[in-house]
């Protein structure tokens, strides 16, 4: 690893380490100055003076000289030898690029929350994929935060208030945030009638929370209460909040988006809804609209458009 490194550095703070290969190699494949040149569509002295530069940044020469043709030396054919495979693996990379053109292609790193991986992308993943044949996927399954620059990740989905930061946001669509408990929960305990009501009971709260230890809740009157909590469990994940709201263990607050299927079924319930906060954003985030990769702006343009259905 040192030594490749060190390469590594050397060829970053050497700007001419591929000054004249190619020329060299057309040189050596034609047999003299005059046809490369003509190939190039460069003039045989400027040819000349360009290898003459090669053999004199590498300190020995690669080439003998006659009036019609030209021979290796055996410093010339080693060089050749590396110069010729190089030159090819370049040429190769570029029809690559080429041919893909305009389709998008790649590994796209995502990180999105459980709740969202659940409700949306796991039923839209394999039309995307199906669609785009050249992109592989790399999926993170967390509310954590991250840093995208830093980690590689080139799309973030989160749920709610985003922090300030320098990234850009696209909202998808917009979930209410519902205060839901279990029916077994409710069996045992008071319904509350009023968000303070929640101090007297057993709550299960999300540990990413942007305003962490209260709850805000927004009367019909459109004043703000907000209520402080010592949740019996606080955890980063919101299948977990789910899953422990629907044991009975405890009032939780979800996105709606989170717990359709289980208050359709009955094994939640919404309590307060006469104190509704108003619906949160579930956002696309990315670093830059300039230069946007293809991939990351097809899986932008294939939510959006799977969403609005």
């Amino acid at each position: 690893m040192e030594h490749l490194e060190r390469h590594l550095f050397q060829m970053a703070n050497n700007n001419t380490l591929f000054d004249g290969m190619v020329l060299f190699c057309a040189v050596v494949e034609r047999q003299n100055f005059s046809a490369a040149a003509k190939f190039l569509g460069h003039s045989a002295s400027q040819v000349s003076k360009e290898i003459a530069a090669l053999e004199m940044r590498l300190g020995s020469r690669l080439l003998h000289r006659t009036t019609r043709t030209v021979s290796l030396t055996e410093t010339g054919r080693i060089y050749y030898d590396h110069a010729r495979r190089l030159v090819a693996d370049a040429a190769t990379i570029t029809d690559q690029i080429h041919t893909l053109g305009d389709r998008p292609f790649g590994e796209l790193r995502i990180s999105v929350p459980s709740i969202f991986a659940r409700a949306c992308l796991n039923a839209l993943l394999p039309d995307f994929l199906a669609s785009h044949p050249d992109i592989t996927m790399n999926v993170e399954v967390s509310d954590r935060k991250t840093d995208m620059v830093a980690e590689g990740i080139d799309l973030v989905v989160r749920i709610g208030a985003l922090p300030d930061s320098d990234m850009i946001a696209k909202e998808l669509f917009k979930t209410r945030l519902v205060t839901v408990a279990s029916p077994g929960y409710l069996e045992k305990h008071p319904t509350p009638v009023h968000p303070q009501d929640l101090r007297d009971h057993m709550l299960i709260d999300f540990s990413e929370r942007t305003i962490a230890h209260e709850w805000r809740f927004v009367a019909a009157s459109g004043n703000t209460i907000f209520v402080p909590v010592k949740p019996l469990l606080r955890c980063n994940d919101a299948e977990m909040e789910l899953t422990q709201a629907v044991a009975g263990i405890g009032i939780t607050r979800l996105p709606e988006l989170a717990c359709s299927d289980e208050l359709q079924n009955g094994d939640l319930v919404t309590i307060l809804t006469d104190y509704n906060e108003p619906p949160v954003g579930v956002c696309v985030i990315y670093p830059s609209r300039k230069q946007l990769p293809l991939k990351t702006r097809a899986l932008i343009d294939f939510m959006s458009q799977y969403i609005s259905r």
